[in-house]
């Protein structure tokens, strides 16, 4: 996406200098839809990696247990209604873009159909994605399954950040030269 757009700056800064006159509108809109794909394809993606930002301050105090009914609650109440209503919602729009292969308005622009189906996967993904949570979410209010959110060394992380972005105060390769 960043390279698609530094492509665009430089063919639109270079034609001017030249006098000449491009239509850069599918750069741009490539460019669009990638960031369009980066944004759905990502939620479902970041719930299961547990990155999406929390404000509940209680939340880290609580235990597994009482993590696990406050997201069980949260994805009952909130994700899966969400996530149905926007599917319902989105399918006439999708089907009608489909239909007409719609385009885009301005000239030279890419089809926007393609685009516009990502919105059903994206939410089709993130229900998949809760239901998931939901079972995970079960078997730790059960004591079937250990919270998800604690490493191996037995401490949770720090909420919102991934697994990869912790390192522990004894880790040497963690220190700076």
């Amino acid at each position: 996406m960043v390279f698609i757009g530094a492509i665009g700056a430089v063919l639109r800064y270079s034609a001017r200098g030249f006098g000449w006159s491009l239509n850069l509108t599918p750069v741009i809109e490539a460019q669009w839809y990638l960031f369009s794909i980066i944004f759905l394809l990502g939620a479902a993606y970041g719930l299961k990696h547990d990155v999406h930002v929390r404000v509940d301050v209680m939340y880290e105090r609580l235990s597994a247990k009482g993590r696990a009914w406050i997201d069980l609650a949260g994805t009952l109440v909130f994700l899966v209604p969400f996530s149905i209503l926007m599917l319902y919602v989105s399918y006439p729009a999708v089907a009608v873009s489909f239909r007409v292969r719609e385009g885009s308005p301005d000239p030279g622009g890419l089809p926007r159909y393609p685009i516009k189906a990502l919105i059903l996967v994206s939410f089709v993904l993130l229900l998949l994605q809760a239901v998931s949570q939901i079972v995970k979410q079960i078997d730790v209010i059960r004591g079937v399954a250990e919270d998800p959110a604690v490493d191996e060394a037995g401490s949770a992380p720090e909420h919102g950040s991934a697994p990869y972005e912790q390192s522990r105060p004894d880790d040497d390769s963690a220190a700076h030269p």
